[in-house]
């Protein structure tokens, strides 16, 4: 009981806050506090309590039901959890919320099986399409169609109507446009290939519609009328409600600024239910960047803006991702890195110096080393993002002594998805600090034609996330919404089994990891990417009061049967903002 009100007290600030009922008492869980999911952790809390007690969007206490509903007033709601496995909200890493609310709103190509099931979806919605309208979506991806061949200009021209139409692959990284739509974006036979982009091309030099990387992608995209404000809004709202239903609190999101205003507006009229951390594009002009990071509250626990995203290569569902040495299906290729590496260090080391938190996105081994040798460069002169300026002397170009006190990983530098390694980076991501911020679902998709792409040996250093732990490397997870679903019971499964779906194939089993290293990583660790790691991802006195209810516990079921669990209710700052009751 004192350990109860002492919390209380602590949380609040002030000695009156004992004699402060509770707002909401959840009581009869099986609450996985998130304690002591990885040691050493010097917490009081248990590993497991019944009850959790909620003010002001924040936990005051935790423990029996009996010890705290003794806190209850006449005013407390007490809620039954009716003996359901409850635990810290998940926190997507990676997501991409307003392109998968605009997928949803338009063509929606997720999950097509064929060429030409994604025809008929496109030829039914272009007849809803005004005259010189466009008609867009995305979501495809040929790999899952039996001839695993990539879409064309020709097969779009036959069912668009005359319409210009392009519609972006799963990933992001490639499109696929029609005539008319070249025809806009002023694409011919006579167009170079953009620097870190490519126009595909027929035997004649005619483009056939793929264009790979945002520079290529960009000339056709830039085309299309931005969508409106109303547009913008449900867009956000599909893919907020999309990541409630299935247990998400939190996301670190990379969408556009316009979309970053809307949230902003959502949240001053009351209407933002998940906390959201945006990314800001690298390529902006520092300047900009630093009068955007002040137009808003960082320490705002429902909306902050967070690291600069940028982009090292692209993936390796589209041959695109950048590699030490060519492609095992594609002897010629080596990919398309994004960057020179002496321009990428330059720009690194003034926004790190700066005070921003990095955040590369890289694919391929050769991407990882690019990425890793720029923030090796940049540690020379960080500022921590939500720390103070190291002293340094205003006549050296770098900081010539490290303050003992700044560690590498103060600086939280991250690499999105870290899919394929040399074997010397392992060390290197430990040694500079940095983040491995992975998405394990990506491998239920990408297994079936990985091994193609990279070769037996290359193949060893995939989707390794036993290596990175072996590594003290931090792993923040999440799914990279929309290229994959939202749900994280489709990553925890990948991660600790390492097979598809279906159970029917296997993936280098020596790297994956066990249930409660998954759950750290979607959880604390990506609060800790996120530099939030003192607020969310337990269930404990003073952290933020966000967490889902399952209708099984994740951490005793067979592996196979996470992919079936449900969430029962969401929480997000207390309130229940999903519930199928």
């Amino acid at each position: 009981m004192k350990r109860l009100l002492f919390a209380l007290a602590f949380c609040a600030g002030v000695a009156v806050a004992q004699d402060t009922s509770p707002q909401t008492i959840f009581v009869h869980g099986d609450v996985l506090t998130g304690s002591h999911l990885r040691e050493p952790d010097a917490s009081a809390t248990p590993k497991r309590v019944t009850a959790v007690a909620v003010t002001n969007s924040t936990i005051v206490a935790v423990g029996t039901d009996a010890e705290v509903l003794r806190l209850k007033g006449p005013r407390t709601e007490v809620v039954d959890l009716n003996g359901a496995f409850v635990m810290p909200g998940f926190n997507d890493a990676h997501t991409h919320m307003a392109q998968a609310g605009l997928q949803r709103l338009t063509v929606n190509l997720d999950g097509v099986r064929s060429l030409g099931e994604m025809l008929d979806r496109i030829k039914a919605y272009a007849t809803t399409v005004p005259p010189g309208g466009w008609v867009v979506g995305g979501g495809w991806d040929h790999t899952l169609w039996p001839t695993k061949t990539l879409p064309t200009r020709q097969d779009l021209d036959a069912v668009t109507g005359g319409h210009p139409a392009v519609f972006t692959r799963t990933d992001g990284h490639i499109a696929v446009a029609n005539s008319a739509a070249l025809l806009a974006a002023g694409i011919s036979s006579a167009t170079i290939d953009p620097g870190g982009g490519k126009i595909d091309k027929d035997a004649s030099g005619t483009p056939t519609g793929i264009v790979r990387e945002t520079p290529a992608v960009g000339l056709v995209m830039r085309r299309i009328p931005p969508p409106t404000t109303e547009v913008r809004q449900k867009a956000l709202e599909v893919a907020i409600v999309d990541a409630l239903v299935h247990g998400v609190t939190s996301v670190q999101d990379n969408s556009d600024w316009d979309d970053w205003l809307m949230l902003e507006s959502m949240e001053h009229t009351d209407r933002l239910k998940l906390r959201v951390s945006e990314w800001m594009p690298f390529d902006t002009p520092l300047e900009v960047l630093a009068s955007r990071r002040v137009s808003h509250p960082a320490d705002d626990p429902l909306l902050h803006l967070g690291m600069l995203k940028a982009y090292m290569d692209g993936s390796l569902g589209s041959r695109t991702a950048a590699l030490a040495d060519t492609y095992a299906d594609d002897p010629n290729n080596y990919g398309l890195p994004r960057y020179m590496q002496t321009k990428l260090n330059t720009m690194a080391t003034e926004r790190a110096a700066a005070g921003f938190q990095l955040g590369f996105h890289a694919i391929g081994d050769e991407a990882n080393s690019m990425a890793l040798n720029a923030f090796d460069a940049a540690e020379q002169v960080a500022t921590p993002a939500n720390g103070k300026a190291l002293p340094r002397d205003p006549d050296a170009e770098i900081v010539t002594e490290r303050m003992a006190s700044i560690r590498p990983s103060d600086l939280r530098f991250r690499i999105e998805h870290a899919q394929v390694l040399l074997p010397e980076d392992f060390e290197r991501f430990h040694s500079l600090g940095v983040i491995a911020s992975m998405q394990p679902s990506h491998l239920l998709t990408d297994m079936s034609w990985a091994g193609a792409r990279l070769g037996p040996e290359r193949s060893k250093y995939a989707y390794a996330w036993r290596s990175m732990l072996d590594h003290h490397v931090t792993l923040a997870f999440g799914t990279d919404y929309p290229v994959e679903p939202i749900s994280p019971f489709r990553g925890l499964y990948a991660a600790v089994t390492r097979k598809n779906e279906a159970g029917t194939m296997t993936f280098h089993p020596e790297q994956k990891i066990s249930i409660e290293e998954a759950i750290f990583a979607y959880t604390q660790g990506s609060a800790f990417a996120e530099f939030r790691d003192e607020r969310k991802g337990r269930l404990e006195p003073g952290y933020l009061a966000d967490m889902v209810v399952l209708d099984r516990d994740v951490t005793k079921v067979k592996p196979e049967e996470i992919l079936a669990t449900k969430v029962l209710r969401t929480v997000v700052q207390g309130k229940t903002v999903f519930s199928t009751r």
